[in-house]
Parts: structure tokens; C-alpha cells; sequence
């Protein structure tokens, strides 16, 4: 952006501030162009947008409510209209809709949501659901019934993985998908096959720019600062449980000192999932693959050394908060 006074063009800044949302103040970082020769500051739509995004993830993360992707998900996986949760909610026809394009709901109707998602809660608010038309509400108890057994059914290594972290800085404000970064590794694995080592940087940075871009990270994972790295956490676990049940595959080179480097590559029978992403998700993976197509493993731990994502937590060897990510060099 061109600074209106001069003409020449700005630099984007950070600056930590306090904002007030609904009475409560949040302490965030905001993004803005500085005029050089000025000092005048300035933002673009896109900028105010991110910004307001950052407060509202806030907000949300500290009162656990919801975010639009996962009240979308509650309702598809019943099967039902938006307008036919609100009812059976006692929201506003148009409220639980509203909801998912982005309003934040109140707390009391938070409640509700957190108990919708859950099939055994939802079942008894089905239950007490005043409708005229008792086969609808018969069908739906029985369309409830089935996902209380499905989901009884424990993934004990996606919750090994992943656990139960709530959306928090820590999860770029996204809950943790596993399926989401099982899908970010097989596109790297095709697009860019790489040493773990490098396939840990091209995960971060994906994750990190899309927070950057768009106010939320990609996958809700948690990374660590460590000698080599931004990495994601129990990367190794991943990796190998991956290649266990044909997602990718791994090819060992043995090394002089005894050891051997680990290459991620994709599985031609096994192609990338574009169906879990918008397109400007798959335009940040691109724009990551690209980048570093040509990258050795080591240059691009040394280009995430220069990130303070990186230099600010190493030390302690301490998970990264998302925040970090309007800081990025590399990208």
C-alpha cells in the first residue's frame, strides 16, 4: 500500500494494544502500514477486518464459544437446516445461520451450542422440543441415536495426537483437526517430498501464514520451538503413524555417523483431500510449496531461526503462540 501523503509505498507494523469488546478488554496485536516519512499511520479493509478477527478469536477463546466452522459442522452432522436448529434451540429463525457467517453469539446462546455438538445433550433438547410433528421428531432422535454410537467410538490416537485443547492462541483460534494436518503433509509429500526436517518448517509456515492472512490458523495444531525449529508437536508420532496406514510414504537414507534421514513422499494411490479446504487455504499451501521448492532442509532451518517465533521461545523450548505469525519474515 502506497501511503496517501507521499505516495511511496508502506511498510505493514505490529503493535500490541488493548481493545474493548462487549465490556471486556482483550490485549492483541495490530497490524498497520506506517508512513516512513510521516509517521502517520494507516490501515486497508483487509487489515481492519484481520484486526477485528483477532479480538473477536479473543473473545471467543476466552468465553470457549464456538467458532462459525464448528456450529456449521454440529448442524450437518444431524442433518439439519439452519433454520430448523434455531427452532429446536429456541433461537431466532435466522440467529443459529447468522452464527455461522461469523456473528458471535451471546453467552447464554453459547451454551446451547457447546451442548448441540454434543449427540448425548442434543438427544435430551430434541426431547424437549415442542413440535407438531411427532415422526420429524421420532426420525431425528433415532438420526441422533446412531451419531451417540459413532461417536463412542474413540479415535484413542487422533486424541493422543491432538488431545482436547480448547481454541486458544496456542491453536491459532481453530480446534484441532487432525484430518485437516493429515492433509497438509500429504500435499507437501507430493507437491514438495522432503526430509521431516523441512517438512516441520513447511507445516508451520502453511499454518502460520494462513493465521497471518486470514485470522485463523490452518489445523488448530500446536508448534514448539526447538534447536531445529518450529515444529509440530509429537511430529515424529505423526509421521510414522502416516506411513503405517498408507498415507505416505517413508524412505530412509543411512548417514555416516549411523544414523539416517527420514523422506516424506506422497503416495500416487493416495492423492490430497481438496475437499477440506477453502481455496484460499490451498492458495497458502501453494504459495508455501513454492517458496521453498528448492530449499534444503538446512537452509530452511536456518530462514525459521530469523522468525521471532523462534527466537522468543527456543530457550524454553516453549509451544508458539499464533500471534507470532504477523511477525513472519520468510513469507
Amino acid at each position: 500500500m502506497n501511503s496517501p501523503i507521499t505516495g511511496k509505498p508502506m511498510a505493514i507494523q505490529t503493535e500490541v494494544q488493548t481493545l474493548t469488546f462487549r465490556k471486556e478488554e482483550f490485549t492483541v496485536k495490530q497490524r498497520f502500514y506506517l508512513c516512513a516519512d510521516t509517521g502517520e499511520r494507516f490501515t486497508s479493509t483487509e487489515i481492519d477486518e484481520l484486526n477485528l478477527s483477532l479480538v473477536y478469536n479473543a473473545y471467543r477463546a476466552k468465553h470457549h464459544i464456538p467458532s462459525p466452522e464448528e456450529i456449521k459442522k454440529t448442524r450437518e452432522k444431524y442433518g439439519l437446516s439452519a433454520v430448523k436448529m434455531s427452532e429446536i434451540l429456541g433461537f431466532g429463525p435466522n440467529s443459529y445461520g447468522l452464527y455461522e457467517r461469523g456473528e458471535i453469539p451471546s453467552l447464554a446462546n453459547s451454551k446451547l451450542l457447546k451442548l448441540a455438538s454434543d449427540p448425548e445433550s442434543f438427544y435430551q433438547l430434541v426431547t424437549d422440543w415442542e413440535v407438531d410433528n411427532a415422526k420429524t421428531k421420532s426420525k431425528l432422535l433415532e438420526k441422533v441415536n446412531l451419531r451417540i454410537e459413532e461417536e463412542s467410538k474413540t479415535d484413542f490416537f487422533k486424541l493422543f495426537m491432538l488431545g482436547n485443547s480448547p481454541m486458544s492462541q496456542l491453536t491459532g483460534y481453530r480446534k484441532p483437526s487432525f484430518e485437516r494436518l493429515t492433509e497438509m503433509v500429504v500435499y507437501f509429500a507430493h507437491k514438495v517430498p522432503s526430509y521431516k526436517t523441512k517438512m516441520n518448517k513447511l507445516l508451520f509456515y502453511a499454518d502460520f501464514m494462513c493465521f497471518r492472512d486470514q485470522g485463523v490458523s490452518m489445523s488448530g495444531t500446536q508448534y514448539k520451538a526447538i534447536p531445529y525449529g518450529p515444529v509440530p508437536n509429537k511430529f515424529q508420532t505423526l509421521f510414522e503413524n502416516l506411513a503405517e496406514i498408507d498415507v505416505i510414504d517413508i524412505f530412509y537414507t543411512p548417514l555416516d555417523n549411523g544414523g539416517r534421514k527420514e523422506q516424506l513422499i506422497g503416495r500416487a494411490e493416495r492423492p490430497f483431500k481438496a475437499n477440506l479446504f477453502s481455496k484460499t487455504e490451498i492458495d497458502i499451501l501453494e504459495a508455501v510449496a513454492m517458496k521453498f521448492k528448492d530449499t534444503t532442509a538446512s537452509e530452511i532451518v536456518d530462514i525459521s531461526h530469523k522468525e521471532l517465533a523462534w527466537l522468543e521461545n527456543e530457550v524454553n523450548r516453549s509451544f508458539i503462540q499464533y500471534e507470532y505469525a504477523l511477525d513472519l519474515k520468510a513469507l
